[in-house]
């Protein structure tokens, strides 16, 4: 202790009441999310390959939950997050390694690119995989 009994000087970090979200604070949460929805869907994936390789007695009932309005939604929104950790998570790696686009305006763009990919992308997979 330096014998004063004043407050800290050292600045404090910026509290959620003080600093405005933007664009690449909800794609920085966006990203922990997807990281997490991830996990669950890949149990999912893994499910439909285990009754697959069991045989026709559990296979029909995964079969009817996975290709079910809500099991194509819950497929739909796993694609999307995938694309979307993909991109961003590429994003972090030119961030850390050669330190590219840490301007504000490029971030933000970046982030809304990533939004804009992973919801295109992945319709586009979906459509190019009900053509066949």
């Amino acid at each position: 202790m330096s014998g004063s009994n004043g407050a800290d000087a050292r600045p404090l970090s910026p509290h959620l009441q003080v600093w405005r979200p933007h664009a690449t604070f909800y794609a920085s949460i966006t990203h922990r999310i997807t990281g997490v929805a991830l996990y669950f869907g890949t149990f999912l994936i893994a499910a439909w390959i285990v009754a697959l390789a069991t045989g026709a007695s559990c296979y029909p009932a995964i079969e009817d939950i996975l290709f079910s309005w809500f099991g194509s939604v819950i497929l739909y929104l796993w694609s999307v997050a995938t694309l979307y950790h993909l991109v961003n998570g590429i994003r972090h790696l030119l961030w850390d390694g050669p330190g590219i686009g840490f301007e504000p305006k490029t971030a933000s763009a970046v982030s809304v690119f990533n939004y804009t990919f992973a919801f295109l992308g992945a319709a586009a997979i979906w459509f190019a995989a009900a053509s066949f």
